[in-house]
Protein backbone atom coordinates (compact mmCIF):
# COMPACT_ATOMS: atom_id res chain seq x y z
CA UNK A 1 0.00 0.00 0.00
CA UNK A 2 1.15 3.62 -0.90
CA UNK A 3 -0.24 6.70 0.90
CA UNK A 4 0.58 10.62 -0.61
CA UNK A 5 -0.62 13.38 0.91
CA UNK A 6 -1.89 16.54 -0.73
CA UNK A 7 -2.73 18.79 1.69
CA UNK A 8 -6.06 19.30 3.78
CA UNK A 9 -7.60 16.33 4.59
CA UNK A 10 -6.84 14.93 0.58
CA UNK A 11 -5.11 11.50 0.55
CA UNK A 12 -4.10 9.12 -2.81
CA UNK A 13 -4.35 5.50 -1.23
CA UNK A 14 -3.05 3.11 -4.02
CA UNK A 15 -2.67 -0.88 -4.24
CA UNK A 16 -2.18 -2.79 -7.27
CA UNK A 17 -4.26 -1.00 -10.12
CA UNK A 18 -6.57 0.89 -7.08
CA UNK A 19 -6.40 3.98 -5.90
CA UNK A 20 -8.60 5.47 -3.28
CA UNK A 21 -9.11 9.43 -2.77
CA UNK A 22 -9.87 10.77 0.81
CA UNK A 23 -11.20 13.96 1.21
CA UNK A 24 -9.89 15.67 -2.42
CA UNK A 25 -10.12 19.01 -2.74
CA UNK A 26 -12.02 21.10 -4.66
CA UNK A 27 -10.63 23.95 -7.34
CA UNK A 28 -13.16 26.58 -5.58
CA UNK A 29 -11.42 26.19 -2.25
CA UNK A 30 -8.88 28.56 -0.65
CA UNK A 31 -6.97 25.33 -0.34
CA UNK A 32 -4.48 24.48 -2.77
CA UNK A 33 -5.84 21.01 -4.82
CA UNK A 34 -3.85 18.59 -6.97
CA UNK A 35 -5.00 16.59 -9.95
CA UNK A 36 -5.31 12.58 -9.76
CA UNK A 37 -7.22 9.47 -10.78
CA UNK A 38 -8.86 7.32 -8.30
CA UNK A 39 -11.37 4.51 -8.40
CA UNK A 40 -13.01 5.47 -5.22
CA UNK A 41 -14.06 8.87 -4.07
CA UNK A 42 -14.69 8.92 0.07
CA UNK A 43 -15.91 12.02 0.75
CA UNK A 44 -16.50 12.72 4.64
CA UNK A 45 -18.51 16.05 4.32
CA UNK A 46 -19.68 18.06 1.36
CA UNK A 47 -17.79 20.95 1.32
CA UNK A 48 -15.17 22.50 -1.11
CA UNK A 49 -12.49 21.52 1.42
CA UNK A 50 -13.26 17.90 0.49
CA UNK A 51 -15.56 17.42 -2.37
CA UNK A 52 -13.40 17.70 -5.39
CA UNK A 53 -14.72 15.14 -7.23
CA UNK A 54 -13.30 16.69 -10.36
CA UNK A 55 -9.57 16.71 -9.09
CA UNK A 56 -9.78 12.60 -8.69
CA UNK A 57 -11.13 12.05 -11.73
CA UNK A 58 -8.19 11.92 -14.70
CA UNK A 59 -7.57 9.78 -17.73
CA UNK A 60 -9.46 6.26 -17.26
CA UNK A 61 -10.81 6.57 -14.16
CA UNK A 62 -13.65 7.84 -12.55
CA UNK A 63 -14.07 7.51 -9.15
CA UNK A 64 -17.53 5.71 -7.50
CA UNK A 65 -18.50 8.54 -5.23
CA UNK A 66 -18.90 7.14 -1.34
CA UNK A 67 -19.91 10.61 0.68
CA UNK A 68 -22.83 8.77 3.36
CA UNK A 69 -23.39 6.58 5.90
CA UNK A 70 -23.46 2.75 4.84
CA UNK A 71 -21.83 -0.26 4.22
CA UNK A 72 -19.97 -0.37 0.52
CA UNK A 73 -18.47 -3.30 -1.16
CA UNK A 74 -16.18 -2.12 -4.11
CA UNK A 75 -14.12 -5.30 -5.67
CA UNK A 76 -11.52 -5.92 -2.94
CA UNK A 77 -12.49 -2.76 -0.45
CA UNK A 78 -15.06 -2.92 1.86
CA UNK A 79 -15.79 0.37 3.83
CA UNK A 80 -18.46 1.35 6.58
CA UNK A 81 -19.57 5.35 7.19
CA UNK A 82 -21.03 6.58 10.08
CA UNK A 83 -22.43 9.65 10.44
CA UNK A 84 -21.60 11.97 13.28
CA UNK A 85 -23.21 15.84 13.78
CA UNK A 86 -20.45 18.50 12.93
CA UNK A 87 -19.97 22.40 12.94
CA UNK A 88 -17.80 22.91 9.59
CA UNK A 89 -17.27 26.53 8.10
CA UNK A 90 -20.05 27.87 10.60
CA UNK A 91 -22.52 25.35 9.67
CA UNK A 92 -24.17 22.57 11.48
CA UNK A 93 -23.60 19.27 9.15
CA UNK A 94 -22.54 15.87 9.53
CA UNK A 95 -19.41 14.48 9.10
CA UNK A 96 -19.08 10.52 7.46
CA UNK A 97 -16.53 8.62 9.27
CA UNK A 98 -15.39 5.75 7.19
CA UNK A 99 -13.82 2.42 8.22
CA UNK A 100 -11.94 0.91 5.20
CA UNK A 101 -10.59 -2.64 4.61
CA UNK A 102 -8.33 -3.13 1.96
CA UNK A 103 -5.43 -5.15 1.87
CA UNK A 104 -5.81 -6.81 5.32
CA UNK A 105 -5.56 -3.69 6.95
CA UNK A 106 -8.26 -1.05 8.97
CA UNK A 107 -8.08 2.03 7.67
CA UNK A 108 -10.03 4.62 10.00
CA UNK A 109 -10.48 8.48 8.31
CA UNK A 110 -11.74 10.70 10.83
CA UNK A 111 -12.64 13.17 8.39
CA UNK A 112 -13.73 16.68 9.81
CA UNK A 113 -14.35 15.38 13.16
CA UNK A 114 -14.45 18.12 15.47
CA UNK A 115 -15.40 16.78 18.93
CA UNK A 116 -14.11 13.44 20.56
CA UNK A 117 -17.08 12.24 22.18
CA UNK A 118 -18.23 9.41 19.34
CA UNK A 119 -21.21 7.71 20.21
CA UNK A 120 -20.40 4.48 21.98
CA UNK A 121 -21.90 2.47 19.60
CA UNK A 122 -20.02 3.37 16.59
CA UNK A 123 -17.14 3.08 18.48
CA UNK A 124 -17.58 -0.38 19.71
CA UNK A 125 -17.04 -1.09 16.06
CA UNK A 126 -14.30 0.86 15.44
CA UNK A 127 -11.66 -1.86 16.79
CA UNK A 128 -8.40 -3.24 15.89
CA UNK A 129 -7.10 -0.26 13.63
CA UNK A 130 -4.40 -0.01 11.69
CA UNK A 131 -4.29 3.40 10.42
CA UNK A 132 -5.73 6.36 11.75
CA UNK A 133 -5.88 9.70 9.71
CA UNK A 134 -6.95 12.48 12.38
CA UNK A 135 -7.55 16.04 11.77
CA UNK A 136 -5.38 17.91 14.43
CA UNK A 137 -5.67 21.66 13.24
CA UNK A 138 -8.32 22.76 16.31
CA UNK A 139 -10.87 25.30 15.13
CA UNK A 140 -13.36 22.95 13.25
CA UNK A 141 -11.66 19.85 13.58
CA UNK A 142 -9.94 18.40 16.60
CA UNK A 143 -7.43 20.28 18.41
CA UNK A 144 -3.56 19.06 19.41
CA UNK A 145 -4.75 17.24 22.94
CA UNK A 146 -8.50 15.83 21.41
CA UNK A 147 -6.49 14.08 18.79
CA UNK A 148 -3.85 12.81 20.92
CA UNK A 149 -6.73 11.25 23.48
CA UNK A 150 -8.72 10.41 20.80
CA UNK A 151 -5.62 8.17 19.36
CA UNK A 152 -4.87 6.87 22.51
CA UNK A 153 -8.69 5.65 23.23
CA UNK A 154 -8.40 3.97 19.78
CA UNK A 155 -5.73 2.19 20.40
CA UNK A 156 -4.27 2.58 16.29
CA UNK A 157 -1.46 0.73 15.41
CA UNK A 158 -0.15 4.17 13.40
CA UNK A 159 -1.23 7.55 13.33
CA UNK A 160 -0.90 10.26 10.02
CA UNK A 161 -2.02 13.33 11.16
CA UNK A 162 -3.70 15.80 8.86
CA UNK A 163 -5.44 19.12 8.52
CA UNK A 164 -2.45 21.70 10.42
CA UNK A 165 -0.65 23.65 9.60
CA UNK A 166 3.13 24.18 10.60
CA UNK A 167 2.19 25.02 13.99
CA UNK A 168 0.00 22.73 15.15
CA UNK A 169 2.28 19.81 13.53
CA UNK A 170 5.33 20.96 15.83
CA UNK A 171 2.46 21.36 18.33
CA UNK A 172 0.95 17.56 17.74
CA UNK A 173 4.47 15.99 17.81
CA UNK A 174 5.78 17.58 20.88
CA UNK A 175 2.63 16.45 22.65
CA UNK A 176 3.75 13.11 21.09
CA UNK A 177 7.21 12.97 22.54
CA UNK A 178 7.81 12.82 18.52
CA UNK A 179 9.72 16.25 18.33
CA UNK A 180 13.09 15.21 16.10
CA UNK A 181 10.29 13.16 13.47
CA UNK A 182 11.08 13.47 10.09
CA UNK A 183 8.41 13.50 7.32
CA UNK A 184 8.33 11.20 4.63
CA UNK A 185 7.48 12.12 0.78
CA UNK A 186 5.23 8.93 0.68
CA UNK A 187 4.75 5.68 3.27
CA UNK A 188 4.50 2.08 1.18
CA UNK A 189 4.02 -0.28 3.86
CA UNK A 190 2.86 -3.68 4.56
CA UNK A 191 0.35 -4.91 6.74
CA UNK A 192 3.40 -7.19 8.52
CA UNK A 193 4.88 -3.62 9.19
CA UNK A 194 2.20 -1.90 10.48
CA UNK A 195 1.00 -5.39 12.58
CA UNK A 196 4.70 -4.65 14.83
CA UNK A 197 3.37 -0.76 15.45
CA UNK A 198 1.77 0.41 18.83
CA UNK A 199 0.90 4.27 18.34
CA UNK A 200 3.46 4.60 15.95
CA UNK A 201 3.86 8.38 13.83
CA UNK A 202 3.95 8.77 10.60
CA UNK A 203 4.04 12.52 8.89
CA UNK A 204 3.84 12.64 5.37
CA UNK A 205 5.05 15.58 3.42
CA UNK A 206 2.16 17.58 1.26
Amino acid sequence: MVISYHGGQCFKVSFGDTTLAFNPISKKSKLESTKFGSDVAFVSLWHDDFNGIEQVTHGSKEPIVIDTPGEYEMGSVTARGFGVKTTYDKKETFNTIYQVQMEDMNLLFLGALGDIDIDSKILSELSDIDILFVPIGGGDVLSVPQASKLAVKLEAKLIIPMHYDDATLKLFLKEEGEEGLKPVDKLTIKRKEVSAMQGDIVVIKS
